[in-house]
């Protein structure tokens, strides 16, 4: 019979998916260290300061060569981590592509290599600005937000529609009750537009609404209709829309947060864990009748008395 036959049968794994699992168990406890993701965390903020740093020519022009060489500290620094995260599931890669959060840090680190990114030095600081949103990884309640905010793009879209078409249609209406003696507010539906969308958030609406009256007294019920709409209606939906979307990433949180059920691999293991238990206590069991039994057959047992000599009766005899 072949070797990986054999150790199949004596409950072995082979040589190269047990170095893989070692490899994967020792690269996930550095992983999932509380120094190491405070280590990412402090190089991913000085990632950011260093941004910032670059921003004033004088300091730029003096310590050009320290900020290259910490720009690739930080590189570096953030490099060895993806790698160690992609050998923390050496025994299951599919589990890391299902995390959209290892994507990302992949491709930040990715692009960072390639030659058009690296001569585009747009490109490149836009890129090193992403490294930024990393720090979601790191803190619960920001990637909470992300998520809600990733997860109400459909619900905004909608909002942005029926938005859109309120404003063109008291855009309108405002070019020609106002086009003529405002021109520059409402001379074109682009201007109405604009002034409509500043409005929305009740900024110059008392000037505007001044304005109006001396055209016409319907103005009013123009304006009054339009806040209304616009900025109690509206805005209370899309809070709404955000609110129900910060609770479903709350709970998507809270699943991910639960341990992932055991695989095929994983299964077994356990089954066969509880059989050798079982069978342990199956044996335990048993010793502990026949000590049992031992125990009532010495007690049933008659007891053996030795012959004692007669004593002579008191009073004299032969």
């Amino acid at each position: 019979m072949s070797d990986e036959s054999d150790q199949h049968q004596q409950g072995t794994e082979p040589a190269p998916l047990s170095a893989r699992r070692e490899l994967a168990r020792r690269c996930r406890a550095v992983t999932e260290a509380r120094w190491f993701a405070l280590t990412v965390f402090t190089v991913i903020l000085a990632n950011a300061a260093l941004l910032g740093v670059e921003t004033y020519t004088g300091l730029v022009a003096d310590w050009r060569y320290w900020l290259k060489f910490a720009e690739h500290i930080c590189l570096a620094v953030f490099t060895v981590e993806i790698l160690l995260r992609l050998a923390a599931h050496a025994d299951r890669p599919r589990e890391f592509w299902k995390d959209p959060w290892n994507i990302f840090d992949l491709a930040v680190v990715l692009c960072a290599f390639l030659p058009v990114v690296r001569e585009n030095t747009t490109v490149l600081r836009l890129l090193r600005l992403a490294r930024v949103l990393r720090t979601a990884r790191f803190l619960p309640q920001l990637r909470i937000v992300l998520v809600a905010v990733a997860r109400s793009l459909p619900g905004t879209l909608s909002f942005l529609l029926v938005g859109a078409l309120l404003l063109y249609v008291y855009a309108m209406v405002g070019w020609v009750f106002f086009g003529t003696s405002d021109p520059e507010h409402y001379g074109s539906v682009g201007r109405a537009v604009l002034t409509l969308f500043l409005l929305m958030t009740l900024d110059g609406i008392g000037d505007a609404v001044r304005a109006g009256l001396e055209v016409s007294r319907w103005s009013l019920l123009y304006y009054a209709s339009y806040v209304l709409l616009a900025s109690f209606v509206l805005v209370n939906v899309l809070i709404g829309v955000v609110l129900t979307s910060l609770e479903e990433a709350r709970e998507l949180e809270r699943d991910e947060s639960r341990p992932a059920p055991a695989g095929p691999e994983e299964r077994r293991r356990l089954a066969e864990r509880i059989a050798t238990a079982r069978r342990a206590l199956d044996d335990l069991e048993r010793d502990l009748e026949g000590d049992l039994d031992r125990d009532r057959r010495l007690a049933r047992a008659p007891l053996t008395v030795g012959a004692e000599p007669t004593l002579p009766a008191p009073g004299g005899g032969p």
